[in-house]
Parts: C-alpha cells; sequence; structure tokens
C-alpha cells in the first residue's frame, strides 16, 4: 500500500478542480428550446454559456455531433426509459446533477492545461493528457444531456447546472479530486442499479452499467497519471446516492441551483478527516464535526466505515472533545486499515448509535456527519 489521501470538510470541499480562467457567476437569461422525446432535444433552462461549453445545457444538433465526435461515440438511438417510478426518477436527477459538475470540472482543467496556467504546464506529456481529457468532457457532457432527456421522457424538469467553488490551483491536486470524485460516482451507481434491481425497472440497468464501465475507464487514468497500480480493489467501494449528494454539494455555491430542491436526497452535516498522511500502517485517525445546529447526544454516536463491499464496520465514539468556544467537537478512533485490507476509497460517517449496519444503505439512514472521504493505494 501507498500512503494515502483523505478529505475534510464537507467530503470534497477541500479538494477541488483547477482555478477557474473565468469566473462562474454570470448573469442568467433564459435561454427556451421545444421539447422533445430525443436524448438532445432541450427544455427551458438558464444559460450558463460560454461557462459551460459547447452550448450545454441545451446544443445545436450540430454542437451534438461534435461533442459526439470528440467523445467517440454516440449518445444511445434506442427508446428512452420511461415510465419510472420516482425513485428511478430521482436517480436520473443525481445523475443529471452529478454530470454538470463533471463538465465544468473538466472543462475548466482543459482550459488551465491548454492556458499553461500555473501549475498546469505539462511538458511533454501534455498532448496526450489533452488528448484524453478531451475525450473525456465529450463523454461527461453525453452523459448529463442522457440523463436530463430521460428526465424530460418523463414529463420531469431537467436538471439545471449549479456554480461552483474550484479552491485547488494545480494539476496534480486536480487529478487528486478527479481519482475520488470518480470513486463516489462509481459507489452510487451501484447502489442506483440496486434500486432500479429492486424496483423491476430492468430497462435503465443495462445502461447504467455502460457508464460504470466508462467511469471505471476514466478511473483507470487518473491512478495511471498518479502512478498508482490500475486496479485499487477487487471489488469496488459500494456507496449511496446521499453520500454522492451530500460530497458533490459540498462544491456548489451555496444558492446557486435553480432546481436543486427538486432532488429529494439528504445532504449530511460535514464530517472532517483531520489526520494528515494516513497511510496503511496508520492506527488512529482523528476526525472532527460542528455543533452548530446539530442536536446530538454525544454519548450515542457511532463511527461507521464502508470499504469494498463488506459489512460496515461500526466503533463507537469515545473521549469526545468538545471545543465551546467553536462548538467543534473533535474524536480519535482507532481504524487499522492494514488490518482489514482497507484499499481505495473508505467512506467514514458519524451514526446514531448502533453495533450493526447490514450494509452501506443502512449506514446512510442513520447518518448524521459525513461522508468522510479515505484512499489508501
Amino acid at each position: 500500500m501507498r500512503a494515502s489521501i483523505y478529505y475534510g470538510t464537507a467530503a470534497l470541499a477541500t479538494l477541488a478542480c483547477a482555478s477557474p480562467t473565468s469566473s462562474l457567476s454570470p448573469p442568467y437569461h433564459e435561454r427556451n428550446e421545444h421539447k422533445g422525446g430525443s436524448y438532445w432535444e432541450g427544455d427551458s433552462f438558464k444559460d450558463l454559456s460560454p461557462y459551460l461549453p459547447d452550448g450545454l445545457p441545451t446544443p445545436s444538433i450540430e454542437q451534438i455531433n461534435e461533442i459526439q465526435s470528440r467523445a467517440h461515440g454516440t449518445l444511445p438511438n434506442t427508446t428512452l426509459p420511461s415510465q419510472l417510478s420516482n425513485d428511478g426518477i430521482t436517480n436520473f436527477k443525481l445523475i443529471a446533477f452529478n454530470e454538470l459538475f463533471e463538465v465544468v470540472f473538466f472543462f475548466e482543467l482543459l482550459q488551465n492545461i491548454t492556458n499553461n496556467v500555473d501549475g498546469y504546464e505539462l511538458g511533454e506529456a501534455r498532448d496526450e493528457i489533452l488528448e484524453d481529457l478531451t475525450v473525456i468532457l465529450a463523454v461527461e457532457e453525453l452523459h448529463a444531456l442522457g440523463a436530463n432527456a430521460i428526465l424530460r421522457e418523463n414529463g420531469v424538469d431537467p436538471i439545471e447546472p449549479c456554480r461552483y467553488n474550484f479552491p485547488v490551483s494545480d494539476y496534480k491536486a486536480a487529478i487528486t479530486l478527479a481519482a475520488t470524485f470518480t470513486d463516489v460516482v462509481l459507489g452510487a451507481l451501484q447502489d442506483m442499479n440496486n434500486i432500479f434491481a429492486q424496483n423491476a425497472e430492468n430497462g435503465p440497468v443495462r445502461l447504467i452499467s455502460s457508464v460504470i464501465g466508462n467511469e471505471g475507464e476514466q478511473e483507470s487514468l487518473f491512478r495511471i497519471i498518479q502512478k498508482k497500480t490500475t486496479p485499487a480493489q477487487p471489488f469496488l467501494t459500494t456507496s449511496t446516492r446521499e453520500f454522492a449528494f451530500t460530497a458533490v454539494n459540498s462544491l456548489v455555491v451555496p444558492g446557486s441551483c435553480p432546481n436543486i430542491g427538486e432532488i429529494p436526497l439528504q445532504i449530511f452535516k460535514p464530517l472532517n478527516v483531520l489526520t494528515q498522511d494516513i497511510g496503511p500502517m496508520t492506527k488512529e485517525i482523528q476526525f472532527s464535526f460542528s455543533l452548530q445546529d446539530a442536536d446530538v447526544d454525544l454519548d450515542a454516536l457511532s463511527l461507521v466505515l464502508i470499504n469494498a463491499q463488506n459489512k460496515p464496520i461500526v466503533k463507537k465514539l469515545e473521549n469526545i472533545e468538545v471545543d465551546h468556544d467553536h462548538g467543534v467537537a473533535t474524536f480519535a478512533a482507532d481504524c487499522a486499515f492494514n488490518e482489514s485490507l482497507f484499499y481505495g476509497l473508505t467512506f467514514t460517517a458519524v451514526t446514531h448509535s448502533a453495533s450493526f449496519f447490514k450494509d452501506a444503505g443502512d449506514v446512510a439512514k442513520k447518518t448524521i456527519f459525513g461522508p468522510g472521504l479515505i484512499e489508501i493505494d
């Protein structure tokens, strides 16, 4: 195992994409398109162009063709999934929300590398990296368009883009974050497929499975760039929609999402991972959370760790220290990653007291603070 990366302060907020080459605060103005039943016909959106590339969220047919060419493939021309359950619709709302975030992320990263912004000068590797990221950006554009098209087909308003806060300032940190949020997405897509299966909605499962494969290909690139082994673990860490929604929300400018309220998923309070340079032999990890607006019994809390496809590990919170002046609780937990072979991504959450959780979904139902994200390779 190599040393890890770690995330606190609302999961992903401490690491994000390249410093933007332009402001993400344009005045909104309306752009209306007619409704349709295909993957690329638009509805009423607030236009963020040029902050979203290629005319998104409502590109023209010509722009769609250009995106498909760069993505090395087309949007599916099969029948759009329709008559979805409320859970199925929520799945595609979350996918659209995440994919729009990824479009902005990779677009800005490409702009910074292309323009040789400080921290993004790549030398001989530049052309190859630009080629890979150009394909990835186009792929994410198609994923966003596809998810919103399915929402329209089900009589639901498409999810609109937000503004995002990208605080990191160099290529290495950007790729580190890209790898982590891709891991988070890979876990959430597992949850979505499971929900589709439970509701006997077989149609979207094949589509979502193809996206899982694509995201796995992207993750391999990010791991190679970081000089890690290509596979992180034999069975990737599972997650839930709520954990993914919370993680991406940590990068959203508050109040900037026109219709985020239409996504009926819980956003948890932040859990901060304080320990730095976590490695496989790390025994004790420090965490913290804010007590502001948190009505909790500190004697009745558990720390839960989720890794791979294994049962969650539950530890009772003990020796909690409270800074009353700042309203912050700090605690340490014995994690012993090496003993449990916790390679790859581990989700951590503080929950109402429990001795056992059967799976990640069970954990999410009782989560108060989280997810804290830890990666070990």
